[in-house]
């Protein structure tokens, strides 16, 4: 009997260490932004991360608004905004990079960083969606992005703390509760 139970604690052991080991953070990111300079996500240490995947011409665009609000109220406070720009929801993102930053520009005044154009589905996902959808990777939980505007609340340890869902807008309550605390 106390063979059976010492075996169980050793492999219960070996399974927490195993999933440590393989749960990763944020900061092993390098990404290109809209203008092609290397984002580090290192640079971001100690601060609280919202991502989000975006789209130019998207019922849910109007959210632009919403998170250059958010971010100019909360950035001085730790807070970083880091968009997307993704062409897999119904084309609504078909800009180059350059026509992108044109639209977030003169449309929502971004400053928030934005970054290359990439996959946030399917067999060409980006690695960064990878480790924000893969419970396996992040440790949190698996969730599928299912639309444009879908955030993802990294917190000051680079760990994936909160999925919203792409109609929360970043000014809801729960969003805003995560910033502050």
């Amino acid at each position: 009997m106390k063979k059976i139970v010492l075996a169980s604690c050793a492999i219960f052991l070996f399974s927490i260490q195993s999933e440590a080991q393989t749960k990763q953070n944020i900061y092993q990111f390098k990404v290109e932004d809209l203008s092609g300079n290397t984002f580090d996500f290192a640079s971001l240490k100690g601060k609280k991360i919202m991502i989000v995947n975006t789209a130019s011409k998207c019922g849910l665009t109007p959210q632009y608004k919403d998170l250059e609000a958010i971010y100019k109220e909360y950035k001085d406070k730790g807070l970083v905004i880091v968009g997307f720009p993704a062409n897999n929801f119904a084309s609504q993102e078909p800009g180059t990079n350059e026509e992108i930053a044109t639209f977030c520009q003169l449309n929502y005044g971004v400053t928030f960083p934005m970054m290359d154009k990439v996959s946030v589905k399917g067999d060409d996902m980006a690695a960064i969606y990878q480790f924000l959808t893969q419970k396996s990777k992040n440790g949190l939980q698996d969730s599928t992005v299912e639309w444009n505007f879908k955030k993802y609340l990294i917190n000051e340890k680079g760990e994936l703390e909160k999925v919203i869902s792409p109609k929360t807008l970043p000014t809801d309550p729960e969003v805003v509760n995560w910033i502050k605390a």
